[in-house]
């Protein structure tokens, strides 16, 4: 049976919890009212490395969110990287509370992947997306009949969040809602898809999102005039 934790953090899961656990019994055997406190940790640290099983929605067009969260904003880009041109976002904000492994939202092949240096600006603010640090992960999407769309997905870094995990290979094709990496202690994840591509999008500002499993949208086989 699967232990429900990422594999994104296996040296800080044990280091974390080892001296949770060691300062549990530190004060159990010298102060036991301070007991709660590194019991406080361990919680705190085995509920922010989770990492749940979800149910994948079918459908190649079917959009997933990347990540667990809040949607903070839907917005048009000029530009977009790896796409090249104009392109619509939704942006994702993870507190320290929700799940921070990311998930691919369509099933496709990974031909880019760039981390940028940047800033650690609140992840709230919008500033973010052009300013912190951040790795961009950007795929060729199966449609059906055949049809193919760029998607581009964003992890930044925020203001506490200050290591981005992003191991993919390119030249691999990632199944939909597939883990592929983790930011750390608050974040931001966003996905883009070139302008006209969005068929209808399923959320809205202040919804909350879980990666992999929330319909977020569905894709377009021709971009829309």
């Amino acid at each position: 049976m699967r232990i429900p934790l990422t594999r994104y953090a296996v040296p800080e899961i044990l280091l974390f919890c080892g001296f949770f656990i060691a300062a549990a019994v530190l004060c159990l055997w010298s102060f036991p009212v301070l007991t709660v406190l590194p019991l406080c940790g361990l919680a705190f640290i085995l509920n922010f490395f989770r990492d749940p099983d979800r149910t994948i929605p079918g459908g190649l067009d079917v959009v997933v969110s990347p990540a667990d969260g809040t949607v903070t904003d839907i917005t048009k880009v000029a530009k977009c990287p790896y796409i090249g041109g104009p392109a619509e976002r939704v942006g994702i904000f993870l507190s320290v509370f929700d799940v921070h492994v990311n998930r691919v939202p369509l099933r496709g092949k990974v031909e880019h992947c760039e981390h940028r240096p940047g800033a650690y600006l609140d992840a709230r603010d919008l500033r973010c997306a052009d300013e912190n640090e951040a790795v961009d992960l950007g795929m060729e999407a199966e449609l059906p009949e055949g049809g193919r769309v760029r998607v581009m997905i964003r992890q930044i870094a925020g203001l506490i969040a200050r290591r981005i995990l992003c191991p993919v290979e390119k030249g691999r094709v990632y199944e939909k809602g597939e883990r592929y990496g983790m930011i750390r202690f608050g974040s931001r994840t966003e996905v883009y898809l070139p302008a006209g591509r969005w068929a209808e999008i399923n959320v809205k500002v202040g919804d909350k999102v879980k990666g992999g499993m929330t319909v977020i949208g569905r894709v377009s086989k021709d971009p829309q005039r």
